[in-house]
């Protein structure tokens, strides 16, 4: 290996080599990660095979091309069957000749998803202002036509009409109370929780509850250290990410997989503290149903979002809102047939 092919292969961002023709002629180790496919494997292949000929990968390496030079693009969409959901600041350098253009990637999925969830976490709290307004200048009027309803219906032989005020108003109560949920960023618990315990709560309410007829497989790492934070509230996150799951599934062969691993390499700022704290405790949730629209995908975690046709919209900021509480982050990635939610949380130790 020459000492340029040992400092391309020592770069943590894909690197590769294209042709004329636009087959690969290099790939580094973070290229084969980022393709999932090996360098043997990947040799001699066409680039096209994973991003779309008309895409913008393409056209920045034509515009490198033509131009005999380095060109840098940032924000590059580069979603396909193959990549799922990818985003990536790209660089294409023109080589000797113009025959070969160096193509340099920086996956910015991460920093996307994080910065979709901080705003999520700033609609809820203003969620929260304007329900307080909406309890005190609403709930009092609910209760005084709920109360009419029901001498009205004490009153008349069509109980109908009645009914239907008391049923409506009892809705906009309970969305009210939802609203109120979501309050400014709280300072959870400094215990130490064992997430196992939690994910053994959350199966055992599932399994008892609404996700009977689901096949649970479990994954865990043994050794996982302590996570920092509050039980209950850990089980609640967990439990509406189950029930998304559950409601997911296919009629037949469904499956929820709870898995947990170490991983490390995190950090981020604490929305709490602004301190930098670091992420090494990764907890999926893993579907195997229809998935995600792409087009949904990016807006999952905001308020009054959803593709139930009874649901709210609420469970999945309530996740966001919970897990930036711990000083978390929940990412999802989604295509057909596989749906993974990825909450991220910081070690006992570290909180303390």
């Amino acid at each position: 290996m020459t000492f340029e092919s040992q400092i391309a292969a020592a770069l943590p961002l894909p690197v590769m080599v294209v042709d004329g023709d636009l087959r690969l002629q290099f790939a580094n180790p973070a290229a084969e990660q980022f393709f999932g496919r090996g360098a043997a494997l990947l040799q001699g292949r066409s680039l096209l095979d994973f991003v779309a000929p008309d895409g913008p990968l393409a056209a920045l390496i034509a515009q490198a091309r033509s131009r005999g030079a380095s060109v840098t693009e940032r924000g590059l969409d580069l979603s396909g069957p193959r990549l799922g959901e990818r985003v990536a600041d790209a660089t294409a350098t023109a080589l000797a000749g113009n025959t070969q253009v160096l193509v340099t990637l920086q996956e910015c999925t991460r920093a996307q998803r994080m910065e979709r969830q901080l705003l999520p976490r700033d609609a809820v709290r203003s969620m929260h202002g304007m329900a307080s307004v909406l309890a005190h200048e609403i709930k009092n009027p609910l209760a005084a036509i709920r109360g009419a309803a029901q001498l009205l219906e004490d009153q008349t032989d069509d109980k109908g009409l009645p009914q239907l005020i008391c049923a409506e108003t009892d809705r906009i109560r309970a969305l009210i109370d939802s609203m109120e949920s979501f309050g400014d960023a709280e300072a959870v618990g400094q215990g130490a929780v064992n997430i196992h315990e939690v994910l053994g709560r959350v199966r055992a309410l599932a399994e008892t509850g609404f996700a009977g007829p689901a096949e649970f497989r479990e994954n865990f790492d043994p050794s996982l250290p302590a996570v920092a934070g509050d039980f209950g509230r850990l089980v609640q996150v967990f439990l509406n990410l189950v029930s998304n799951a559950s409601d997911a599934l296919p009629a037949q062969g469904g499956v929820i997989v709870l898995s947990t691993r170490y991983r490390q390499g995190l950090r981020v700022g604490s929305a709490s503290s602004g301190a930098r704290v670091t992420l090494p405790i990764e907890v999926a949730v893993q579907d195997n149903g229809a998935g995600i629209a792409p087009a949904l995908l990016p807006q999952i975690f905001d308020p009054f979002v959803t593709t139930k046709a009874s649901g709210k919209g609420l469970g999945l900021a309530l996740v966001a809102k919970i897990v930036g509480d711990h000083a978390g982050i929940v990412e999802c990635d989604s295509v057909p047939g596989r749906t993974t939610f990825r909450v991220l949380l910081p070690m006992a130790e570290e909180r303390s």
